[in-house]
Protein backbone atom coordinates (compact mmCIF):
# COMPACT_ATOMS: atom_id res chain seq x y z
CA UNK A 1 0.00 0.00 0.00
CA UNK A 2 1.34 3.42 -0.88
CA UNK A 3 2.26 5.67 2.04
CA UNK A 4 0.19 8.86 1.84
CA UNK A 5 1.74 10.81 4.72
CA UNK A 6 4.24 13.23 3.16
CA UNK A 7 6.26 13.56 6.35
CA UNK A 8 6.64 9.77 6.62
CA UNK A 9 7.95 9.63 3.07
CA UNK A 10 10.33 12.55 3.76
CA UNK A 11 10.99 12.35 7.51
CA UNK A 12 13.60 15.12 7.37
CA UNK A 13 11.16 17.63 5.92
CA UNK A 14 10.52 20.46 8.39
CA UNK A 15 7.12 21.55 9.70
CA UNK A 16 8.40 25.08 10.26
CA UNK A 17 10.79 27.18 8.16
CA UNK A 18 12.63 30.49 8.27
CA UNK A 19 12.40 32.63 5.14
CA UNK A 20 14.81 35.53 4.98
CA UNK A 21 14.15 38.45 2.66
CA UNK A 22 16.94 40.00 0.59
CA UNK A 23 14.90 42.31 -1.66
CA UNK A 24 16.51 45.57 -0.60
CA UNK A 25 20.02 44.25 -1.26
CA UNK A 26 20.08 41.43 -3.82
CA UNK A 27 16.77 42.47 -5.35
CA UNK A 28 17.51 46.15 -5.86
CA UNK A 29 21.15 45.68 -6.85
CA UNK A 30 20.16 44.51 -10.33
CA UNK A 31 17.70 47.32 -11.04
CA UNK A 32 18.95 49.95 -13.46
CA UNK A 33 17.03 52.55 -11.49
CA UNK A 34 17.94 54.11 -8.15
CA UNK A 35 15.36 53.22 -5.52
CA UNK A 36 14.93 56.14 -3.15
CA UNK A 37 16.06 55.86 0.44
CA UNK A 38 12.52 56.56 1.59
CA UNK A 39 11.23 53.63 -0.50
CA UNK A 40 13.93 51.31 0.82
CA UNK A 41 13.03 52.24 4.39
CA UNK A 42 9.35 51.68 3.63
CA UNK A 43 9.96 48.14 2.31
CA UNK A 44 12.40 47.25 5.09
CA UNK A 45 9.84 48.28 7.70
CA UNK A 46 6.88 46.64 5.99
CA UNK A 47 8.70 43.35 5.48
CA UNK A 48 9.58 43.26 9.16
CA UNK A 49 6.04 44.20 10.21
CA UNK A 50 4.74 41.39 7.95
CA UNK A 51 6.85 38.77 9.71
CA UNK A 52 10.38 38.89 8.30
CA UNK A 53 13.05 38.46 10.99
CA UNK A 54 16.14 37.82 8.85
CA UNK A 55 16.62 40.67 6.39
CA UNK A 56 19.45 41.88 4.17
CA UNK A 57 19.59 45.64 4.49
CA UNK A 58 22.35 46.80 2.15
CA UNK A 59 25.79 46.27 0.64
CA UNK A 60 28.73 47.93 2.39
CA UNK A 61 31.02 47.64 -0.61
CA UNK A 62 32.34 50.56 -2.63
CA UNK A 63 29.35 52.75 -3.66
CA UNK A 64 31.28 53.89 -6.73
CA UNK A 65 30.91 50.36 -8.09
CA UNK A 66 27.31 49.94 -6.89
CA UNK A 67 25.72 53.37 -6.35
CA UNK A 68 22.39 51.72 -5.51
CA UNK A 69 23.88 51.35 -2.01
CA UNK A 70 25.17 54.87 -1.53
CA UNK A 71 22.59 55.23 1.27
CA UNK A 72 23.78 52.17 3.22
CA UNK A 73 24.54 53.96 6.46
CA UNK A 74 21.26 55.89 6.39
CA UNK A 75 19.30 52.63 6.15
CA UNK A 76 21.17 51.04 9.04
CA UNK A 77 20.86 54.19 11.13
CA UNK A 78 17.09 54.18 10.64
CA UNK A 79 16.72 50.53 11.65
CA UNK A 80 18.82 51.18 14.77
CA UNK A 81 16.81 54.27 15.74
CA UNK A 82 14.73 54.36 18.90
CA UNK A 83 11.76 55.44 16.81
CA UNK A 84 11.86 52.22 14.80
CA UNK A 85 12.42 50.11 17.92
CA UNK A 86 9.37 51.74 19.51
CA UNK A 87 7.27 51.00 16.41
CA UNK A 88 8.33 47.35 16.61
CA UNK A 89 7.35 47.23 20.28
CA UNK A 90 3.91 48.69 19.54
CA UNK A 91 3.36 45.95 16.95
CA UNK A 92 4.40 43.20 19.35
CA UNK A 93 7.72 42.56 17.60
CA UNK A 94 10.70 41.67 19.76
CA UNK A 95 13.42 43.85 18.23
CA UNK A 96 16.10 41.45 19.47
CA UNK A 97 14.68 38.77 17.18
CA UNK A 98 15.70 40.77 14.11
CA UNK A 99 18.91 39.87 12.28
CA UNK A 100 20.13 42.73 10.08
CA UNK A 101 22.62 41.61 7.44
CA UNK A 102 24.95 43.64 5.22
CA UNK A 103 26.96 42.23 2.34
CA UNK A 104 30.74 42.68 2.68
CA UNK A 105 32.38 40.82 -0.18
CA UNK A 106 35.85 42.29 0.51
CA UNK A 107 37.83 43.23 3.62
CA UNK A 108 37.36 47.02 3.38
CA UNK A 109 33.60 46.45 3.58
CA UNK A 110 34.08 44.21 6.63
CA UNK A 111 36.15 46.96 8.26
CA UNK A 112 33.36 49.42 7.47
CA UNK A 113 30.80 47.11 9.12
CA UNK A 114 32.94 46.94 12.24
CA UNK A 115 33.26 50.74 12.36
CA UNK A 116 29.49 51.08 12.08
CA UNK A 117 29.06 48.49 14.83
CA UNK A 118 31.27 50.60 17.08
CA UNK A 119 29.06 53.60 16.26
CA UNK A 120 25.97 51.64 17.29
CA UNK A 121 24.40 51.26 13.83
CA UNK A 122 26.29 48.31 12.39
CA UNK A 123 24.80 45.05 11.11
CA UNK A 124 24.31 41.94 13.21
CA UNK A 125 25.68 39.78 10.43
CA UNK A 126 27.81 40.16 7.31
CA UNK A 127 28.37 37.94 4.31
CA UNK A 128 31.34 36.96 2.19
CA UNK A 129 31.23 34.66 -0.81
CA UNK A 130 33.33 32.03 -2.56
CA UNK A 131 32.48 30.25 -5.79
CA UNK A 132 33.70 26.71 -6.34
CA UNK A 133 34.48 27.71 -9.95
CA UNK A 134 37.39 30.14 -9.87
CA UNK A 135 36.58 32.21 -12.96
CA UNK A 136 33.19 33.08 -11.49
CA UNK A 137 34.82 33.80 -8.15
CA UNK A 138 37.39 36.08 -9.78
CA UNK A 139 34.67 37.96 -11.69
CA UNK A 140 32.88 38.68 -8.40
CA UNK A 141 35.84 39.42 -6.13
CA UNK A 142 38.93 40.12 -8.23
CA UNK A 143 40.80 37.49 -6.18
CA UNK A 144 42.05 33.98 -6.67
CA UNK A 145 40.42 31.41 -4.43
CA UNK A 146 43.47 30.90 -2.16
CA UNK A 147 43.87 34.67 -1.84
CA UNK A 148 40.22 35.10 -0.92
CA UNK A 149 40.21 32.26 1.62
CA UNK A 150 43.07 33.98 3.44
CA UNK A 151 41.13 37.25 3.43
CA UNK A 152 37.97 35.49 4.62
CA UNK A 153 39.80 33.91 7.52
CA UNK A 154 41.10 37.31 8.65
CA UNK A 155 37.68 38.89 8.26
CA UNK A 156 35.88 36.13 10.13
CA UNK A 157 38.22 36.60 13.11
CA UNK A 158 37.71 40.38 12.98
CA UNK A 159 33.95 39.92 12.99
CA UNK A 160 34.03 37.46 15.85
CA UNK A 161 36.07 39.92 17.91
CA UNK A 162 33.59 42.71 17.06
CA UNK A 163 30.49 40.66 17.89
CA UNK A 164 29.30 40.38 14.28
CA UNK A 165 28.22 37.06 12.77
CA UNK A 166 29.80 35.90 9.52
CA UNK A 167 27.82 34.10 6.84
CA UNK A 168 29.96 32.20 4.37
CA UNK A 169 28.35 31.81 0.96
CA UNK A 170 29.20 28.94 -1.37
CA UNK A 171 28.24 29.61 -4.99
CA UNK A 172 28.34 27.76 -8.34
CA UNK A 173 27.28 24.60 -6.51
CA UNK A 174 25.26 23.28 -9.45
CA UNK A 175 27.13 25.04 -12.25
CA UNK A 176 28.83 28.28 -13.28
CA UNK A 177 27.68 30.76 -15.93
CA UNK A 178 31.36 31.18 -16.86
CA UNK A 179 33.08 27.86 -16.27
CA UNK A 180 30.19 25.45 -16.83
CA UNK A 181 29.76 22.21 -14.91
CA UNK A 182 30.92 21.96 -11.29
CA UNK A 183 31.18 19.19 -8.68
CA UNK A 184 28.85 18.96 -5.69
CA UNK A 185 31.69 17.48 -3.66
CA UNK A 186 33.67 20.72 -4.02
CA UNK A 187 30.78 22.70 -2.53
CA UNK A 188 30.55 20.30 0.41
CA UNK A 189 34.27 20.79 1.04
CA UNK A 190 33.99 24.58 0.76
CA UNK A 191 31.14 24.52 3.28
CA UNK A 192 33.38 22.70 5.73
CA UNK A 193 36.18 25.20 5.09
CA UNK A 194 33.89 28.10 5.97
CA UNK A 195 32.91 26.42 9.23
CA UNK A 196 36.54 25.55 9.92
CA UNK A 197 37.55 29.21 9.84
CA UNK A 198 34.65 30.24 12.07
CA UNK A 199 31.64 31.12 9.91
CA UNK A 200 28.33 31.15 11.82
CA UNK A 201 26.15 29.90 8.98
CA UNK A 202 26.34 29.01 5.29
CA UNK A 203 24.37 30.28 2.32
CA UNK A 204 24.23 27.58 -0.34
CA UNK A 205 23.64 29.57 -3.50
CA UNK A 206 22.40 28.78 -6.98
CA UNK A 207 23.27 32.21 -8.32
CA UNK A 208 22.71 31.40 -11.99
CA UNK A 209 19.69 29.09 -11.82
CA UNK A 210 21.62 25.96 -12.77
CA UNK A 211 20.05 23.74 -10.13
CA UNK A 212 17.66 20.88 -10.87
CA UNK A 213 15.48 19.25 -8.23
CA UNK A 214 17.24 15.84 -8.15
CA UNK A 215 20.65 17.48 -7.79
CA UNK A 216 19.34 19.85 -5.10
CA UNK A 217 18.04 16.88 -3.12
CA UNK A 218 21.31 15.04 -3.62
CA UNK A 219 23.44 18.01 -2.56
CA UNK A 220 21.53 18.92 0.59
CA UNK A 221 21.36 15.26 1.58
CA UNK A 222 25.14 15.16 1.24
CA UNK A 223 25.43 18.37 3.30
CA UNK A 224 23.16 17.16 6.12
CA UNK A 225 24.89 13.78 6.23
CA UNK A 226 28.17 15.62 6.86
CA UNK A 227 26.87 18.64 8.86
CA UNK A 228 23.43 17.72 10.27
CA UNK A 229 22.69 20.94 12.19
CA UNK A 230 20.01 22.50 9.97
CA UNK A 231 20.44 25.90 11.67
CA UNK A 232 23.72 26.30 9.76
CA UNK A 233 22.28 26.01 6.26
CA UNK A 234 20.42 28.52 4.06
CA UNK A 235 19.17 27.72 0.54
CA UNK A 236 19.33 30.49 -2.09
CA UNK A 237 17.77 29.77 -5.50
CA UNK A 238 17.59 31.95 -8.60
CA UNK A 239 14.85 31.69 -11.22
CA UNK A 240 16.73 31.76 -14.53
CA UNK A 241 14.77 28.70 -15.72
CA UNK A 242 11.65 29.23 -13.56
CA UNK A 243 12.20 25.97 -11.66
CA UNK A 244 13.25 27.37 -8.27
CA UNK A 245 10.00 26.22 -6.62
CA UNK A 246 10.95 22.64 -7.52
CA UNK A 247 14.38 23.24 -6.00
CA UNK A 248 12.76 24.54 -2.80
CA UNK A 249 10.60 21.42 -2.59
CA UNK A 250 13.63 19.18 -3.09
CA UNK A 251 15.56 21.08 -0.40
CA UNK A 252 12.61 20.74 1.99
CA UNK A 253 12.47 17.02 1.35
CA UNK A 254 16.17 16.78 2.14
CA UNK A 255 15.60 18.60 5.44
CA UNK A 256 16.54 22.24 4.80
CA UNK A 257 14.47 24.71 6.82
CA UNK A 258 15.97 28.14 5.99
CA UNK A 259 15.47 29.86 2.64
CA UNK A 260 15.96 33.28 1.04
CA UNK A 261 13.78 35.11 -1.46
CA UNK A 262 13.06 38.53 -2.95
CA UNK A 263 9.76 40.19 -3.67
CA UNK A 264 8.86 40.07 -7.33
CA UNK A 265 11.74 37.71 -8.08
CA UNK A 266 14.14 40.65 -8.27
CA UNK A 267 17.90 40.24 -8.12
CA UNK A 268 20.96 39.16 -10.00
CA UNK A 269 24.28 40.73 -10.89
CA UNK A 270 24.86 44.29 -9.72
CA UNK A 271 23.59 46.71 -12.34
CA UNK A 272 26.12 48.18 -14.77
CA UNK A 273 23.78 51.04 -15.63
CA UNK A 274 21.87 53.23 -13.17
CA UNK A 275 19.30 55.84 -14.16
CA UNK A 276 21.05 57.71 -17.01
CA UNK A 277 24.64 56.59 -16.45
CA UNK A 278 26.80 53.50 -16.98
CA UNK A 279 28.33 52.28 -13.70
CA UNK A 280 30.99 49.61 -13.05
CA UNK A 281 28.92 47.00 -11.21
CA UNK A 282 30.73 43.69 -11.70
CA UNK A 283 31.14 44.18 -15.44
CA UNK A 284 29.14 42.74 -18.31
CA UNK A 285 26.02 40.72 -17.53
CA UNK A 286 26.36 36.95 -17.87
CA UNK A 287 22.95 36.58 -19.50
CA UNK A 288 21.35 37.54 -22.80
CA UNK A 289 18.14 38.63 -21.09
CA UNK A 290 18.88 40.39 -17.79
CA UNK A 291 15.21 40.21 -16.71
CA UNK A 292 15.43 36.53 -15.89
CA UNK A 293 18.17 36.35 -13.29
CA UNK A 294 16.44 37.08 -9.98
CA UNK A 295 15.62 34.93 -6.99
CA UNK A 296 12.52 32.92 -6.26
CA UNK A 297 9.63 35.30 -5.53
CA UNK A 298 8.90 35.75 -1.85
CA UNK A 299 5.19 36.10 -2.60
CA UNK A 300 4.98 32.84 -4.54
CA UNK A 301 7.25 30.97 -2.13
CA UNK A 302 5.10 31.96 0.85
CA UNK A 303 1.96 30.74 -0.89
CA UNK A 304 3.72 27.46 -1.74
CA UNK A 305 4.96 26.95 1.84
CA UNK A 306 1.68 28.09 3.39
CA UNK A 307 -0.42 25.71 1.29
CA UNK A 308 1.88 22.83 2.23
CA UNK A 309 0.90 23.43 5.86
CA UNK A 310 4.42 24.46 6.87
CA UNK A 311 4.67 27.28 9.44
CA UNK A 312 6.59 30.38 8.33
CA UNK A 313 5.62 33.36 10.51
CA UNK A 314 4.53 35.76 7.74
CA UNK A 315 1.27 37.55 7.09
CA UNK A 316 0.88 36.23 3.54
CA UNK A 317 -1.86 38.64 2.49
CA UNK A 318 0.20 41.61 3.64
CA UNK A 319 3.16 40.38 1.59
CA UNK A 320 0.93 40.00 -1.49
CA UNK A 321 -0.24 43.58 -1.03
CA UNK A 322 3.36 44.72 -0.59
CA UNK A 323 4.35 42.92 -3.78
CA UNK A 324 1.78 44.91 -5.71
CA UNK A 325 3.23 48.13 -4.34
CA UNK A 326 6.73 47.05 -5.36
CA UNK A 327 5.67 46.77 -8.99
CA UNK A 328 4.75 50.45 -8.84
CA UNK A 329 8.10 51.27 -7.25
CA UNK A 330 10.05 49.32 -9.86
CA UNK A 331 7.93 50.79 -12.64
CA UNK A 332 7.23 47.52 -14.44
CA UNK A 333 5.61 44.10 -14.07
CA UNK A 334 7.65 41.80 -11.85
CA UNK A 335 7.59 38.02 -11.69
CA UNK A 336 5.21 37.09 -8.90
CA UNK A 337 2.13 35.20 -10.03
CA UNK A 338 0.64 35.12 -6.53
CA UNK A 339 0.11 38.89 -6.39
CA UNK A 340 -2.13 38.56 -9.46
CA UNK A 341 -3.86 35.22 -8.88
CA UNK A 342 -3.83 35.24 -5.08
CA UNK A 343 -3.99 32.23 -2.82
CA UNK A 344 -6.00 29.05 -3.27
CA UNK A 345 -9.09 29.86 -1.20
CA UNK A 346 -10.90 26.96 0.47
CA UNK A 347 -14.16 28.88 0.20
CA UNK A 348 -13.61 29.35 -3.52
CA UNK A 349 -14.77 32.35 -5.56
CA UNK A 350 -18.61 32.27 -5.48
CA UNK A 351 -18.83 35.48 -7.49
CA UNK A 352 -17.79 33.53 -10.58
CA UNK A 353 -20.62 30.98 -10.23
CA UNK A 354 -23.05 30.67 -13.13
CA UNK A 355 -26.57 31.45 -11.89
CA UNK A 356 -29.33 28.85 -11.94
CA UNK A 357 -27.71 25.66 -10.59
CA UNK A 358 -29.97 25.32 -7.52
CA UNK A 359 -33.09 25.96 -9.62
CA UNK A 360 -32.07 23.32 -12.18
CA UNK A 361 -31.32 20.69 -9.53
CA UNK A 362 -34.68 21.36 -7.89
CA UNK A 363 -36.45 21.06 -11.24
CA UNK A 364 -34.79 17.67 -11.82
CA UNK A 365 -35.68 16.48 -8.33
CA UNK A 366 -32.04 16.24 -7.25
CA UNK A 367 -30.92 16.81 -3.71
CA UNK A 368 -28.66 19.89 -3.18
CA UNK A 369 -25.68 17.64 -2.33
CA UNK A 370 -26.39 14.93 -4.95
CA UNK A 371 -23.47 14.32 -7.36
CA UNK A 372 -24.50 11.01 -9.03
CA UNK A 373 -27.66 9.67 -10.67
CA UNK A 374 -30.19 7.77 -8.56
CA UNK A 375 -29.59 4.05 -8.69
CA UNK A 376 -25.84 4.17 -9.03
CA UNK A 377 -23.82 2.18 -6.49
CA UNK A 378 -22.41 3.77 -3.35
CA UNK A 379 -18.84 3.25 -4.63
CA UNK A 380 -17.36 2.89 -8.12
CA UNK A 381 -16.44 -0.62 -9.31
CA UNK A 382 -13.48 -0.75 -11.67
CA UNK A 383 -13.62 -3.05 -14.68
CA UNK A 384 -11.94 -6.38 -14.00
CA UNK A 385 -8.98 -5.70 -16.31
CA UNK A 386 -8.10 -2.50 -14.43
CA UNK A 387 -8.05 -4.03 -10.94
CA UNK A 388 -4.80 -4.87 -9.18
Amino acid sequence: MTEYDYWKIFPRMPRKVTIGDITIRDGFQHLEKFISTRAKIFYLEELIFAGCRNIEVTNLGNPFLMPQFSDAEELLKHLRSQRFKDRCARKGINYDDLVLTAITIREPAVDRAIRLKEEGIGPDRVLMMVSTEEEHHFANSGCTLPEYWEESERCTKKCRDAGIKMCGTVSTIWGSPIGGATRLEDAVEFTKRWLEIGADDIEHADHDGSASAPEVYRYFSMILDEIPDTRLHIAHFHETKRVASASVLAALQAGICHFEATMGGLGGQPANFLDDCPVPGTGEYYYNDPRYVGLICLEDLLVQIDEMGIAHGYDVDRILWLGRQLERTAGHRLRSEAIINGRTLKEGHPRFARPGLAKRKNKRGERPDQNLPDGWGAAAVLPEHLRR
